[in-house]
């Protein structure tokens, strides 16, 4: 047997040594991590519905500036479940076990080539795009800047800004860094 085919024969796991089967083991640790994840999804949803009931209860009176910085909240409810969606699926595939998904009609395109590099990547773009609802949030009630019910003051939206221009360099140090570490095959 050549080196190539000892390397890409399934060995059965039940052959690892005591020590090395049970740190291979440990990763279905993770398992209550990602069903917790799924809880707080529920959440997200619970609140999601919420929000959606309060909007067209109160649509009659709700100035539309009120209706945006609504549908702002919803939409920023929306990209954190998809983070969360992003986090229990991609993580479970990459770092516990497979989850067999090649002949189902509903597999993300995304899951077929994730790995923890591409999974990284997505997870900050996912964060810029919250980051960004939340900036954009806070640009809107801008105009209340100075008047004693205002949520935001100048040094907070500065600083909001800098975090978030942090997290897109941060996002493009990633990706950098990803490219550098890939062959010029294009595998890692």
């Amino acid at each position: 047997m050549t080196p190539a085919e000892a390397i890409e024969t399934p060995r059965d796991p039940r052959s690892l040594r005591p020590i090395p089967r049970l740190i291979f083991a440990s990763r279905w640790l993770q398992l209550p991590l990602y069903l917790g994840l799924i809880v707080a999804q529920c959440v997200y949803v619970f609140l999601f519905l919420k929000e959606l009931v309060h909007l067209v209860l109160h649509s009659p009176s709700v100035t539309e500036q009120q209706a945006m910085l609504i549908v702002l909240g919803l939409i920023d409810v929306v990209m954190i479940s998809n983070l969360l969606i992003m986090v229990i699926v991609g993580g479970y595939e990459t770092f516990v076990s497979r989850m067999q998904l090649n002949r189902h009609p509903d597999q993300p395109e995304w899951l077929s080539h994730v790995n923890a590099s591409v999974l990284k990547i997505k997870l900050a773009m996912a964060i810029i795009g919250i980051s960004s609802i939340h900036l954009l949030r806070t640009f809107i009630e801008a105009g209340s800047l100075g008047k004693a019910d205002s949520a935001y003051t100048e040094a907070g939206i500065m600083w909001q800004t800098i975090i978030h221009g942090l997290f897109i360099l941060s996002a493009v140090g990633i990706a950098y860094v990803d490219k550098l570490s890939q062959s010029p095959n294009g595998k890692h």
